[in-house]
């Protein structure tokens, strides 16, 4: 898909993120499941899917037609980066077809020895016409990925790196500033619970919003209510305890 067709088709829009990695409930071994989720997530109108695994890529562009932000998770020793760490990955996603390829381009540690520079300069060098998604954790991490040509900025990885705020929703700020800054769409991902987190991440800025957990993610989902049940009959124990 051209840039400009998939910009325009994401503007303003959300993109539902059908991920399942080993350990999570939803993976399952023998074949891909997610391409049911994106199936859901078509019905409701995204415009496009965000998805980890080329056998999920594979799957959810034959199931739905959508363009795919594709990626893959993956722990290498030496590396704090997991998210398409290396050209190896890059790789893989070119072949499957991925409509937009997904990379860590936070400045954390690289096992290979190289930085973050390196390794977006060696993948625009070799797939200059590829779309190129850069997920970041900081506002200095995010103008650094646009300086060095990648197409879209995501917030993805704010609060999941050391050098990034714990929050327990949506990095804002994060979006504002980079909207302010760079020329080329930021995406805002990471921690959009509810539906008004993703309203106001447009109004903070963001091109598109990346929501995933509060919807494809039924553990996750279950666990946040079960969570508020335990914390709401905690309180009222202690209210009984102070009154008696």
């Amino acid at each position: 898909m051209e840039k400009q067709e998939f910009f325009e088709k994401i503007k303003g829009r959300m993109i539902v993120s059908c991920q399942a990695v080993p350990g999570e409930p939803l993976y399952v071994e023998e074949k891909s499941i997610m391409y049911l989720m994106a199936r859901a997530a078509k019905m409701a109108g995204t415009p496009a899917i965000r998805t980890s695994s080329v056998r999920d890529v594979a799957a959810i562009k034959e199931e739905t037609g959508l363009p795919v932000i594709g990626l893959i998770k993956i722990q290498y020793p030496g590396f704090e980066s997991y998210i398409t760490p290396t050209m190896k990955e890059v790789d893989e996603l070119y072949a499957v077809g991925s409509d937009v390829i997904a990379l860590d381009c936070t400045f954390s540690r690289r096992g290979d020895g190289r930085t973050v520079n390196d390794f977006i300069r060696e993948v625009r060098a070799k797939y200059p016409d590829q779309l190129l998604m850069a997920d970041v954790s900081t506002y200095e991490e995010g103008v650094n990925a646009w300086e060095l040509g990648m197409d879209m900025v995501g917030t993805t990885m704010s609060g999941y790196t050391p050098q990034s705020p714990k929050l327990d929703g949506p990095d804002y700020e994060l979006v504002r500033r980079l909207s302010s800054k760079i020329s080329v769409p930021v995406i805002g991902e990471g921690k959009i619970h509810e539906p008004g987190q993703a309203v106001e991440m447009l109004k903070a800025g963001a091109y598109a919003i990346v929501v995933g957990g509060a919807i494809t993610r039924p553990l996750e989902i279950a666990q946040r209510f079960m969570k508020a049940i335990d914390d709401a009959a905690e309180n009222t124990d202690k209210a009984r305890a102070e009154k008696a």
